[in-house]
């Protein structure tokens, strides 16, 4: 490749560097990591429906009585008063026995949504690293369009010194210095848009990347992890590309929703155990124990006629979800056929852009040797000049297609992952947070000591 930015050394930034720093500081990838971690609670919200809910409970007080204590006292027309201290302490446990299978397929809903997320999260890594090598190879494509540009105003500024230079001694006329002004301003306006377009590209970068574009490396296409052919990109793509996966994942999550929807018309079933004791609560000294276990059984017989229409709406999302999937395979099989398109067509440009560059070079040189001997104008040279930086151009940006088409493919089918192309990185796996909360039944600090 010829994009690279001046100055390079041994510090210099790989795109592969570029890639391990976008996948590690990202911000959102980084958050939608976060996101995923949210997910994963989900299922130990669902088990919970297996567990008891414990209740302790406590109470302290004081009561004052005053007036007849009792019959004697009354006969007798005298009265009294009590000060009481009542105290109770208690404990109450709940199980729900059975619920219409609405925790069971709670959590299975809840996996399907963490499976569906762990895809979400693997296409947001795709998409990132893709933006990434994209923005690496705008800034190495505007830093070398910029040069470029730059060159051409030092040509023609010589150009116009020459061109002035044939005025004064008559071989010209005013007409080719005023040919040459003109290129010459127009060269240097393009000049001021390469630069705007490069700034732009590394606040891109910085955005995407975490730093500032120093030393760039040349970028290069990762050939080795394109499928061979466009049929066989297809068929990958359709079977593993995480957009695809977890629109499945939705599907399943649909369907469990269906079935915790009907689990309102099944009975419910609750044993419920309580203790408790008490001192004082009427009479100074008392004290006495009380314990009971009660089993529920709850037949729903009619509600007004929400639960079958929560049950209507959830099938009708099951169909919706299943749709969905449908249009995403559409979609993942027209981006795959667009991006081997682009790709096809960068090679072809490189090499015929490779080609126009070496045209346009002999041409240039000749038509300079034949205006030294009054054989062409000043506008003549002026046109080759500009087409031959025209040319350049071309090459630089079908070289920059040409890399970020092949990382486009490989995005397309699903594999752009720093796993799968070996960038060297060390790999966030969604799985071990999941792994370390599923099965938690208490604590508010996350894994990570928050």
């Amino acid at each position: 490749m010829a994009l690279a930015m001046a100055g390079q050394g041994a510090a210099a930034e790989t795109l592969e560097s570029a890639l391990a720093r976008a996948y590690a500081g990202n911000p959102t990838l980084n958050a939608q990591r976060a996101g995923q971690r949210a997910t994963d609670e989900n299922v130990p919200r669902a088990l919970a429906g297996y567990r008891p809910t414990v209740t302790g409970s406590a109470s302290a007080g004081v009561s004052y009585i005053s007036g007849k204590l009792s019959a004697l006292a009354a006969a007798g027309g005298g009265g009294g008063q009590e000060t009481l201290y009542p105290r109770s302490v208690g404990i109450g446990v709940q199980q729900t026995l059975f619920n219409g299978f609405r925790t069971d397929n709670q959590t299975r809903q809840a996996e399907s949504q963490v499976l569906g997320g762990r895809e979400t999260l693997r296409n947001t890594e795709m998409q990132t690293l893709f933006t990434a090598a994209q923005a690496y190879m705008n800034v190495l494509a505007d830093t070398a369009t910029l040069e470029l540009n730059r060159n051409n105003v030092e040509v023609l500024e010589e150009q116009l010194r020459q061109t002035r230079d044939r005025f004064n001694v008559g071989e010209v006329t005013r007409t080719d210095v005023a040919q040459a002004e003109a290129r010459l301003a127009g060269a240097r306006a393009q000049v001021s848009l390469a630069e705007a377009n490069l700034r732009t590209s590394i606040a891109t970068f910085r955005q995407v990347i975490g730093v500032e574009p120093r030393q760039l490396a040349p970028g290069r296409p990762i050939d080795r992890y394109v499928p061979s052919t466009l049929t066989a990109a297809v068929d990958i793509g359709l079977a593993e590309h995480p957009a695809i996966l977890s629109a499945l994942h939705a599907v399943d999550a649909a369907e469990a929703q269906v079935k915790i929807a009907e689990s309102s018309l099944y009975p419910t079933a609750t044993i419920t155990g309580n203790a408790a004791q008490t001192l004082d609560q009427q009479i100074a000294g008392t004290r006495y124990f009380a314990g009971s276990i009660i089993g529920q059984l709850s037949v729903p017989l009619y509600q007004g006629g929400a639960e079958y229409a929560q049950i209507r709406q959830a099938k009708e999302q099951v169909g919706q979800a299943r749709l969905q999937a449908e249009f995403t395979r559409d979609q993942v099989r027209a981006g795959i056929v667009t991006a081997w398109g682009a790709l096809e067509a960068a090679k072809a440009r490189v090499i015929a852009s490779q080609a126009q560059v070496q045209a346009n070079e002999v041409a240039l040189n000749g038509v300079r040797e034949e205006a030294r001997v009054g054989q062409r104008t000043t506008l003549d040279v002026l046109n080759a000049q500009q087409e031959l930086l025209t040319a350049r151009v071309s090459l630089i940006a079908a070289q920059r297609d040409r890399v970020v088409g092949s990382y486009q493919v490989v995005q397309t089918v699903g594999r752009l992952t720093t796993r799968f192309i070996a960038v060297p990185v060390a790999q966030y796996s969604a799985k071990q947070h999941y792994d370390q909360v599923k099965d938690l039944w208490y604590g508010v600090r996350t894994p990570d000591g928050r």
